[in-house]
């Protein structure tokens, strides 16, 4: 029981943990879920004024839109992928995975990157990679545009945003 939480080792019952604990446990599981460094995350917070605007510019990351185009098996990918210049942005290349879409942006994989491994085997991905109701996936040509906005219920973050401001309401 090397491990064990000390209160377990003289047979008591932990904690409850606190409400700061709680709306704590809340801000690092979204901040882990976009993989977001604290500065950045508190810069997103700064700028949203309730839960429906955080939603709107964390899901409206480049990084975020290629993991939902299924572009990238996950987000961490997905920022490295941004981060290297594998992607256009309406023609350009982008290399910032923070870098907010808009409606009407269309994003690619760029011409020399389309050819490498990682895009290749995504094709029967693609295939059957249904992406939420505000993109759409031309899986033939690797392509995929914002038309609408991201929604608070079809983002389904497994989190309690409004604790997570409280948070940083301190």
């Amino acid at each position: 029981m090397a491990n064990s939480h000390p209160a377990q080792k003289r047979g008591r019952r932990p904690r409850a943990i606190s409400e700061y604990g709680k709306q704590l446990q809340e801000k690092q599981k979204l901040k882990s879920l976009y993989n977001l460094r604290e500065r950045q995350f508190r810069k997103y917070i700064e700028e949203a004024e309730n839960a429906k605007e955080l939603i709107l510019a964390l899901e409206s990351r480049l990084d975020n839109v290629v993991f939902r185009l299924g572009l990238a098996i996950s987000r961490e990918q997905a920022r490295q992928l941004v981060s290297h210049s594998h992607f256009l942005v309406n023609g350009k290349p982008i290399n910032a995975p923070a870098y907010r879409l808009k409606k009407g942006d269309i994003v690619q994989p760029k011409e020399k990157s389309f050819k490498k491994s990682i895009f290749q085997n995504l094709i029967p991905v693609l295939k059957k990679q249904k992406p939420p109701s505000w993109l759409t996936l031309d899986a033939e040509n690797f392509q995929g545009k914002i038309v609408g906005e991201p929604t608070l219920e079809e983002s389904s973050v497994p989190v309690a945003i409004p604790v997570i401001f409280e948070y940083y309401s301190r």
